[in-house]
C-alpha cells in the first residue's frame, strides 16, 4: 500500500459499461469482470468507491426528447442507477469483497441510505461502497454525483472507466488520426470542450484538486495498471 500513489479513489464506470455485447440492459458476465477488477484493486489496500450510470436501463436526456419532463426522466434515470449499483454490490461480494450500495433517494428496504460519515467508516472497514441514485437531485449528471462524492470522501483520485484508453482529439473509432492526451489541464477539458465529464463535474474537481484519470475500463487489469501509475490512460489536473 505504502508504494501506490493513491489511498483513497472513486471510480466512475458508465452503464452502458455494464451491457458488454447487449444492446440493453445488464450483462451479468460484464458486471462480474469489472467486479473482479474492482476487487483486484481492494486487495492491494487501496479504499475504493463507486459511481455507475444509469444509461443501460434509462438515460434522463434520452426521456426529455420524447417528451418527459425533465425532472421525472432524471428521477427515472436515477433508479436505474440504483438497479446497477445492486448488481455491483452482489457481483463485488461474489468476488470476495464486503461491499454496500449507498442511495442517495431514501429506500432503506432496498439499500442504505447515503450518509456521508457512514460511506467513509465503511471505507475505512475495507469495504466497497457503490453510490446510486446520483446526488438525489435532478438535474445532475452521475458525473457531477462522481466528483460530487470524490469531494465529500476527501478521495486522491476519480477514475472515470470508459471504453477508450484516453482522451482523444476526436472518436478514435471514427478517425483513425485522433490524437491521444496523455496529460490536461482542466482550463483544456472546458476551453475545448473535450467530453471527459461535465462542466459541473469538472470544476468540482478542479476546485477540490482531484485529478481525473481516464482510462479503460474494458481493458484486463487497467484499473490495476493505472492505480499503480502504468498503463495507458489521460490524466487532468492543474
Amino acid at each position: 500500500m505504502s508504494k501506490l500513489p493513491y489511498r483513497r479513489v472513486l471510480l466512475k464506470v458508465s452503464g452502458e459499461a455494464l451491457m458488454g455485447d447487449t444492446a440493453y440492459g445488464i450483462d451479468t458476465g460484464t458486471v462480474s469482470r469489472i467486479a473482479s477488477e474492482v476487487a483486484a484493486a481492494s486487495e492491494l489496500g487501496v479504499e475504493l468507491c463507486l459511481v455507475i450510470g444509469g444509461g443501460n436501463i434509462f438515460r434522463g436526456m434520452a426521456g426529455v426528447a420524447k417528451g418527459m419532463d425533465r425532472a421525472t426522466a432524471d428521477y427515472m434515470g436515477m433508479l436505474a442507477t440504483v438497479m446497477n449499483a445492486l448488481a455491483m454490490e452482489q457481483a463485488l461480494e461474489e468476488a470476495g469483497i464486503k461491499a454496500r450500495a449507498m442511495s442517495a433517494i431514501p429506500m432503506p428496504t432496498v439499500c442504505e441510505s447515503y450518509v456521508r460519515q457512514r460511506a467513509q467508516r465503511h471505507l475505512k472497514k475495507g469495504r466497497v461502497v457503490v453510490f446510486a441514485a446520483g446526488t438525489g437531485n435532478p438535474y445532475f449528471t452521475t458525473d457531477t454525483a462522481a466528483a460530487l462524492r470524490a469531494a465529500e470522501m476527501q478521495c486522491d483520485a476519480l477514475l472515470k472507466g470508459t471504453n477508450v484508453d484516453g482522451v482523444y482529439s476526436a472518436d478514435p473509432k471514427k478517425d483513425a488520426n485522433a490524437e491521444r492526451y496523455e496529460r490536461l489541464s482542466y482550463l483544456d477539458v472546458l476551453s475545448q470542450d473535450l467530453k471527459v465529464m461535465d462542466a459541473a463535474a469538472i470544476t468540482l474537481a478542479r476546485d477540490n484538486r482531484i485529478p481525473i484519470i481516464v482510462f479503460s475500463i474494458q481493458t484486463e487489469g487497467a484499473l490495476v495498471a493505472t492505480l499503480s501509475k502504468q498503463g495507458t490512460s489521460t490524466v487532468v489536473s492543474d
